[in-house]
């Protein structure tokens, strides 16, 4: 379970998942480094985003987003169901996600709502993309991961399976569950729960409306094809009048001072590098150390920091400073004589 903690430089909360090396296996080991990989190619508002990965001798600390309003699950297993004009609003957010991460070949495969964090009262992130895999659309799979009661019936049923359907078939047992509360398969072990999927037997409650029992209906079918597709789901009638945000422009993962042509919010973030006292070197030594460097992990909080400025609304950002009063302060501090540079530390 991920701990919070606080980058140095920019006071940015962060969430920090702490691995022991020594209990790292090969299996572990391999999964941590596709978790890494994919996340970094990933640059949506509702995706948690990977900062710095910092390595001592006995720990690995991966630093990430922190999404401060805690899991959908336990929003819903204290309140209840939601409202369906709230599940909406917040289901099309998590569609667009997903449709982000498909688009870029990436699959979750483990889609749930304890994967699901809160970043303001109306915002979402998706997150945990420890089993995560690249697969190309027509691609084979035969590792069974994630939770069983969001399982797609292939996984029991069959060896191989897609990725994307997989993924889809989970995004019904959501959305059933944020607007009942409940699970749509339900049973006290895993041998009864995978009879009840294969079986494809469940109860909708009358009180969800004609146009989410459809919607519902048309993502948990039994074969895989016949599955809703996310264009389908996202223009269904149920998602009808809700915003699908898209995903940030592409930046450079790396800071860098010789870049010729930078987009605005990358000039701002370099320029308050340089005011920290980060130098040339550090920033070339940056390059080699790629997501292992804490000058790496500052400038990607920063330029994230600058996109939810300008494109999240919606997210709670009371405890952040305004990109231009870290810039002052920078400032400030360089003008009192702080040339050495201050590197990321987790508090």
């Amino acid at each position: 379970q991920p701990i919070i903690g606080m980058e140095s430089l920019t006071k940015e909360k962060v969430a920090i998942k702490i691995l022991d090396k020594t209990k790292l296996d090969q299996k572990t080991q391999r999964l941590l480094s596709r978790e890494i990989a994919n996340m970094e190619q990933l640059h949506h508002p509702n995706i948690i985003r990977l900062y710095e990965v910092v390595e001592t001798l006995s720990k690995l600390y991966i630093v990430m987003e922190y999404a401060s309003g805690g899991e959908l699950f336990h929003k819903i297993q204290a309140e209840g169901k939601m409202a369906e004009p709230d599940a909406a609003h917040l289901y099309a957010q998590i569609i667009s996600a997903v449709e982000h991460m498909h688009g870029k070949n990436i699959i979750h495969r483990d889609i749930k709502a304890e994967n699901v964090f809160f970043a303001g009262q109306q915002m979402v992130k998706m997150g945990d993309f420890g089993f995560s895999t690249m697969s190309q659309p027509d691609q084979q799979l035969n590792t069974f991961c994630g939770s069983p009661p969001y399982a797609a019936p292939e996984l029991f049923r069959d060896e191989n399976y897609i990725g994307c359907y997989v993924d889809i078939w989970a995004l019904g047992i959501l959305l059933y569950f944020m607007v009942t509360g409940m699970m749509p398969f339900r049973a006290d072990t895993v041998g009864k729960l995978k009879k009840l999927i294969l079986d494809g037997t469940y109860v909708i409650p009358t009180h969800t409306s004609d146009s989410c029992q459809f919607l519902i209906r048309n993502v948990l079918k039994p074969l895989p094809t016949d599955r809703f597709t996310l264009a389908q789901i996202s223009n269904s009638d149920w998602l009808t009048g809700n915003d699908f945000p898209s995903a940030h422009s592409p930046y450079d993962l790396m800071p860098s001072y010789s870049k010729v042509e930078m987009k605005a919010e990358e000039r701002e973030v370099t320029n308050a590098l340089r005011n920290f006292g980060i130098t040339d070197e550090h920033v070339k030594e940056s390059h080699v150390k790629s997501s292992r460097s804490s000058v790496t992990g500052t400038y990607r909080i920063m330029l994230h920091r600058a996109q939810k400025k300008n494109s999240e609304p919606l997210e709670d950002l009371t405890d952040d400073e305004d990109l231009a009063e870290l810039n002052e302060a920078s400032g400030k501090k360089r003008k009192q004589g702080n040339k050495k540079s201050r590197f990321c530390a987790i508090l």
